[in-house]
């Protein structure tokens, strides 16, 4: 029996189909001369009882970038997977640079040539006894030469695994068939090595990681690096974490030297002695560590039937959630306005300890009256438009009375919205 597969998402039909209906690709289902289910097993079924299988090897491999290192939970794990994404630009390649400086890496590129790479390595003054480059973007033959060298990599890094290919799987390189099958193959040479392997990969413009979502399924971690390229700051977090918590985030800065460690909680405020209208000031945690960031918010008279609604650094979502509340129970005339809400320093907030100085902002917007100096805001908004207590409120106002907040509003000392009169300046 005839059986077709697509070569770029692996979709199978008992028949040829000119459009796959999986990926939406033309002309990419090919003949198979064998199906899957006429292939006769080369494996045989074992079990082992689990008293005799030894622990995880825990004994990391520290980088010695401590912001690294405490998003990945202390290090790479022997023989563990790490997928570290984000926008192009955005300093993935300078990082993973910077993370070798002492170690013995094998690092594969199927975008950069040689001189490129030294040229960087060179710039970041990386040890280059250390380091070993590869430009071959076959899986199959890098296995083989990892194997048959008798060089102990303590590193290998993959830049970007959406520029290598299998011989065993048609299809371009990039294409869901071949990621899988190139992923699958590193995860089973870490495994046996026990070698970490870092693998590079592209995200769409949708912000989503190009290729299928099991490819996040398949790795043991995954961290994303973000931020603006106009901004000096990038975050980094991890989405997925096997070995660590997924709740820390690394704060680094960009600068012709490379990538610098970020340490102080108001690095994002930088202009808190100017107050105007429509800047408040936010207190939340990240993992263990307290920041405070700078939340600006203009609201202008509009001509257009539909406002505009433009969102930075907060989910676009949240901010319609709470300019309905805001309109239910202060009564605003939001529909008037075109609305402009940004996250100073170019960083995305997920948490929900700021909505209470995004009303604060709006607000103070609406009424073209500055917040007073030193104040700060900590709390999330309810449908009913009361304050609730968020995670860790207590160590976020601590550390804000220690850097000099005078006036703090949060869940302790405000109920409702609605009480948010005396914040403003006459």
């Amino acid at each position: 029996m005839p059986f077709y597969i697509c070569s770029n998402c692996g979709f199978g039909s008992g028949s040829w189909i000119g459009k796959c209906p999986d990926c939406g690709q033309w002309n990419t289902l090919k003949l198979q001369r064998e199906s899957q289910s006429e292939k006769h097993s080369h494996q045989t079924f074992q079990s082992t009882n689990l008293t005799k299988i030894g622990v995880i090897d825990k004994k990391r491999l520290a980088t010695g970038i401590f912001e690294l290192d405490r998003v990945l939970g202390g290090g790479f794990i022997p023989g563990s997977v790490t997928l570290i994404t984000g926008e192009p630009g955005v300093g993935k390649s300078t990082l993973l640079l910077q993370t070798v400086r002492d170690f013995k890496t094998l690092y594969i590129s199927g975008e950069e040539g040689a001189e490129q790479v030294k040229d960087r390595v060179d710039r970041l003054k990386i040890n280059e006894k250390n380091f070993y480059f590869s430009n071959t973007q076959e899986i199959e033959a890098i296995i083989k030469g990892i194997q048959e060298k008798e060089i102990n990599y303590q590193l290998i890094i993959i830049d970007s695994i959406q520029t290598m290919y299998s011989s065993k799987v048609e299809g371009i390189a990039g294409s869901i068939s071949q990621l899988k099958e190139v992923t699958f193959q590193l995860i089973a040479l870490a495994k046996k090595t026990k070698i970490p392997i870092v693998l590079v990969g592209h995200i769409t413009k949708e912000g989503e990681i190009a290729g299928p979502k099991t490819l996040e399924h398949m790795v043991d971690t995954v961290i994303v690096f973000e931020g603006e390229k106009v901004s000096h700051y990038r975050i980094l977090r991890a989405t997925k974490n096997r070995f660590g918590s997924t709740d820390e985030i690394g704060i680094f800065e960009m600068s012709d030297r490379g990538l610098s460690e970020v340490k102080n909680s108001l690095i994002f405020l930088e202009n808190t002695d100017n107050i105007a209208p429509g800047m408040a000031i936010v207190g939340l945690t990240e993992g263990k560590r307290t920041l405070f960031f700078e939340i600006q918010t203009l609201l202008s008279p509009t001509i257009l039937s539909i406002p505009r609604r433009v969102v930075k650094g907060i989910d676009y979502n949240k901010i319609l959630l709470l300019l309905a509340v805001l309109r239910k129970y202060y009564g605003f005339p939001l529909d008037r306005f075109d609305i402009y809400i940004n996250v100073v320093g170019g960083v995305s907030i997920k948490s929900t300890a700021v909505e209470l100085g995004i009303i604060a902002s709006l607000i103070s917007s609406f009424k073209n009256k500055p917040i007073k100096k030193n104040c700060l805001f900590v709390g999330e908004i309810g449908l009913l438009g009361e304050v609730r207590k968020v995670i860790n409120e207590k160590k976020i106002i601590a550390e804000a009375r220690r850097l000099g907040f005078k006036k703090i509003f949060s869940s302790q000392n405000l109920n409702s919205i609605k009480e948010l009169k005396n914040v403003f300046t006459p």
